[in-house]
């Protein structure tokens, strides 16, 4: 680690102590001393400080109040989290600790997203970035898993992290009573005209049936930068909706059957291939559809009387198809030998389906003095990727077990060893490609956290998992053989407590220092493949701090930051890791007054940049929203928010993206409920 980012970890590190030390000084100044009935302020978003995972919650009141036009935007306020160009669907990606998307690859495989359970996403697609398709008004809870030790439950070689995002039920509008609900939402946005209209409705005929259908329609034009130069491959049109149903039966309501299905689409005419915008016109236009859909198949089991078994069993199927054709006299080449070669690529149809059955299984029970919480699970999965040029087809067929148990000893400590034994069959659907490809491995972690019963505690973890190969590496000799592992090594420490500095307040921390080494590389290959063209090692070292503090007058303030280096090494030769995010912070200030208003301003920074691989200038960008919310008369039910984002219309790019980011953005969104 640099001078710089050693002194920045001491400095980060000795304010988290000290702030911890006075709070539980103050905790046992006020020890013994019945305070009375008092309502705790909240702020936006709550920190988890009560596990070891590095983990960040985005609930439905701040999926509505960041009016994000993509997932990806929505995520970006978590630390550790950054990203290429998501003010868009197409062209955009999300990076988690220097890992997952970038300018070539829409996808490293070191991010997983999942909807509902559903494993979604292509793989290695040259230039095309389609990483996460879908709209944020499907869904009422995201869930970001930073680094390797949380991921066991839900894949192999996640070495940035895990997307979680759960659709919205019926009955978060019915409140679990019989009868009829819903929603329709109109929002508009200043920069690049942007239009959504989103309606729900939810209808529960009895306690026990839930249905819930959503449609939402989103278009944008194309939009501005801070200087007020038009955005390249910035406009969109994107439909989406989704059908939800439940029944629960059994003593007690114990049993379940649900399902879910979400689709989006956009359908673009003579756009650049390249949605990255990194190259000129040599690879020229096409005319794009893209598909995305999802299904999901569940049963649950969690008798009263039996905490052995929380069964959960479930289908999914997760496909994307991207649809393409060559806009004729769009190519530079064209006519050339060059464009012979890449014409295939620019006129390919690609398609991912992947087919999960999961059985899961929580199990409580105590041994001695120590009390247990043992998730157990078997995975079954089938991915089937249509044969494009540069885009080998054929099928990847997985076997997965995990075991991952919270062990709770007294009071104070939690121990929690993962463990996760996958693998794969990998079968070319062109027999020039070789296969078929065997290959297995185990992987895991355990991570130990201690708390000293005022607040504070301290935990680490180490963790080590296995990417096995993909269907990428069947043309590869070389690749194919290979299983990119990576370990991570993580320290910290978090600190929350009630009426710390007043009655009623709130005040919680939690930081981590992290360190990850990938070997064994086959993801970043150059163009012209082959030997010595991979890093030997990529490694990242980072510090994550998440803050919040909210007083009984319903004042807030949320902060994070991230400070992160990244270093590869080829052939002997150290440089700077390409796809190193830039050191972040973010700080929110607001004002809740009861039920009814929500005010706050937001600072988004980065720090410059520099190095071997780009350079990016700094920027501070700053938000204001405001959330209205009538309690009583006839505007009861009814949600105006309002918001002006890069208020002062910075010009600015941040670090990884391949374009600017937007200017200025008016936005008003206008809900009934109903």
């Amino acid at each position: 680690m640099s001078g710089t980012h050693r002194r920045a970890a001491l400095l980060g590190t000795s304010a988290l102590l000290m702030a911890m030390q006075a709070g539980a000084a103050n905790a046992q100044a006020v020890e013994g001393d019945f305070l009375g009935t008092v309502t705790l302020g909240e702020s936006k978003r709550e920190v988890q400080t009560d596990t070891a995972t590095p983990v960040t919650v985005i609930d439905e009141d701040e999926i509505t109040d960041r009016q994000a036009g993509t997932v990806a935007e929505l995520i970006d306020s978590v630390p550790g989290v950054i990203l290429v160009n998501g003010s868009t669907p197409q062209g955009s990606g999300i990076n988690i600790r220097g890992f997952g998307a970038n300018s070539t690859y829409g996808t490293d495989q070191k991010v997983a997203i999942q909807i509902d359970g559903a494993s979604v996403g292509s793989e290695e697609l040259y230039r095309i970035g389609t990483q996460l398709f879908t709209d944020p008004f499907l869904f009422k809870q995201v869930e970001v898993i930073r680094g390797t030790v949380g991921s066991f439950e839900y894949g192999s070689g996640i070495v940035g992290g895990v997307v979680r995002l759960e659709t919205k039920d019926a009955s978060d509008y019915t409140d679990g009573e019989t009868g009829l609900a819903g929603s329709q939402t109109l929002a508009f946005g200043s920069n690049g005209d942007g239009l959504t209209s989103s309606t729900t409705l939810a209808w529960q005929p009895t306690q026990n049936v839930e249905l819930l259908a959503n449609y939402t329609w989103r278009q944008q034009d194309l939009q501005d930068d801070g200087t007020g130069d038009t955005i390249g491959s910035s406009d969109f049109e994107l439909p989406s909706y989704m059908v939800k149903g439940k029944y629960s039966f059994g003593a007690g309501q114990s049993q379940y059957l649900s399902f879910s299905y979400t689709a989006s689409e956009t359908s673009d005419s003579d756009v650049p291939y390249d949605s990255f915008g990194t190259t000129t016109d040599a690879f020229g236009n096409v005319d794009r559809d893209v598909k995305s859909r999802t299904a999901v198949l569940s049963y649950g089991w969690n008798p009263a009387d039996n905490d052995l078994i929380d069964l959960t069993v479930a289908l999914s199927y997760a496909d994307q198809q991207i649809d393409q054709a060559y806009v004729p006299g769009s190519s530079s080449l064209e006519g050339t030998p060059t464009f012979a070669q890449l014409e295939p690529l620019v006129n390919a149809d690609h398609r991912y389906e992947t087919t999960k059955l999961s059985l899961k299984n929580t199990s409580l029970f105590n041994s001695g003095i120590v009390d247990h919480e043992l998730r157990t699970g078997l995975e079954l999965i089938r991915k089937e990727r249509a044969e494009a040029s540069s885009a080998p087809g054929g099928g990847d067929n997985r076997i997965a077990l995990f075991a991952v148990d919270d062990m709770r000893i007294g009071e104070a400590w939690t121990v929690t060893p993962a463990l996760r034994y996958e693998s794969s069959k990998l079968e070319s659907a062109n027999s020039a490609n070789g296969g078929p490809y065997e290959d297995s491995a185990f992987m895991g972690g355990l991570s130990v956290r201690y708390a000293f019963g005022n607040g504070f505690a301290v935990f680490g973890s180490a963790a080590e998992t296995k990417n096995l190969p993909i269907l990428d590496d069947l043309t590869n000799a070389t690749l194919i053989q290979l299983a990119e592992r990576a370990r991570t090594y993580e320290l910290g420490a978090s600190f929350d407590r009630h009426d710390m500095f007043a009655t009623g307040d709130s005040f919680a921390i939690k930081g981590n220092v992290y360190s990850t080494r990938l070997s064994d590389v086959t993801s970043y290959t150059s163009a012209s493949g082959g030997s010595g063209t991979n890093p030997d090692n990529i490694d990242t070292r980072g510090i994550e701090i998440e803050a919040s503090y909210a007083m009984e007058s319903g004042f807030y303030v949320d902060m994070n930051a991230n400070i992160v280096e990244g270093h590869e090494t080829r052939n002997g030769v150290d440089t700077d890791w390409r796809n190193t995010p830039a050191d972040t912070a973010r700080l929110t200030l607001g004002k809740k007054f009861g039920e009814e208003l929500d005010l706050s301003w937001e600072l988004a920074a980065q720090k410059d940049e520099k190095n071997d691989r780009y350079d990016s200038t700094g920027f501070g960008v700053h938000n204001l929203r405001a959330t209205y919310k009538p309690q009583e008369g006839v505007l009861t039910g009814t949600e105006i928010r309002f918001s002006v984002e890069n208020a002062f219309d910075r010009d600015y790019t941040p670090a990884l993206s391949t374009r600017p980011a937007p200017g200025r953005n008016i936005k008003l969104s206008l809900a009934r409920m109903f």
